[in-house]
């Protein structure tokens, strides 16, 4: 509870200039826990969703690649509702998430630390350190990381409590330019076309994405710009 409290002390007296909060948060996570990135992402039971904050480059691929994929560390923590904890990926992670893991190395990703936000059942998100070299945390810096998840956690709740009820994600929710919104309506031109549900729609535009070594939302600009269509019966695409 000390660090925690520290922590949004720390917050609250930060000059984050044009920063959100998320942002800070993420960038004091970075400077406190000896990794090279984090990034904070929102998540569902279907999956990613949205990518909240990121401190460089390579933490916004790691989650934009799981995004991809649909698999990963973060997708694991969250579906199981605890740390997932990876500080080999070369060595260990390839047996258990096939697509991941070779275009996290290929992206400079060598560890991995997810920790899920989440109030009992309920997923809200994750939160995602990595490192550029091979190296476990700590039980301190899990412990550090798991307070940095509590604030992460509480300011994802306090955030969207300011919007009305059934309205638009808060806008400190959303990294402009990454085209979630774009997915959500290609998934949604997919299952109509294919004649599949939402959820299996997803699962072909994220196919069509891995086999073409493409990013799902420039896939899902394509659909939205009827370059490419999806059919019911053999669910190929064009």
């Amino acid at each position: 509870m000390d660090s925690i409290q520290r922590i949004l002390r720390d917050l609250a007296s930060t000059d984050r200039g044009v920063a959100t909060l998320p942002q800070a948060l993420c960038a004091a996570c970075a400077a406190s826990v000896p990794v090279t990135g984090v990034g904070m992402s929102l998540m569902s039971a279907h999956g990613p969703e949205e990518v909240v904050a990121a401190t460089d480059a390579v933490a916004t691929t790691l989650m934009e690649l799981q995004f991809t994929l649909g698999e990963g560390p973060c997708v694991d923590a969250s579906a199981l509702g605890r740390p997932v904890l990876q500080p080999q990926l070369r060595r260990a992670g390839p047996n258990r998430w096939t697509g991941f893991v070779p275009a996290a190395l290929a992206a400079g990703i060598e560890a991995v630390f997810a920790f899920p936000l989440h109030i009992g059942s309920i997923r809200l998100g994750v939160l995602s350190l990595y490192r550029d070299a091979p190296g476990v945390l700590t039980p301190e810096c899990v412990s550090q990381a798991l307070a940095f998840s509590d604030v992460a956690t509480q300011i994802l709740l306090d955030l969207q409590a300011q919007m009305p009820a059934g309205d638009v994600l808060h806008p400190d929710l959303v990294v402009a330019g990454l085209g979630r919104a774009q997915v959500h309506q290609a998934t949604g031109m997919i299952a109509v076309q294919a004649e599949v549900s939402m959820a299996a729609a997803l699962m072909l535009l994220r196919a069509r994405a891995y086999r073409t070594d493409r990013s799902i939302t420039a896939v899902a600009c394509d659909v939205l710009a009827s370059t490419i269509r999806f059919h019911p019966v053999d669910q190929d695409d064009d």
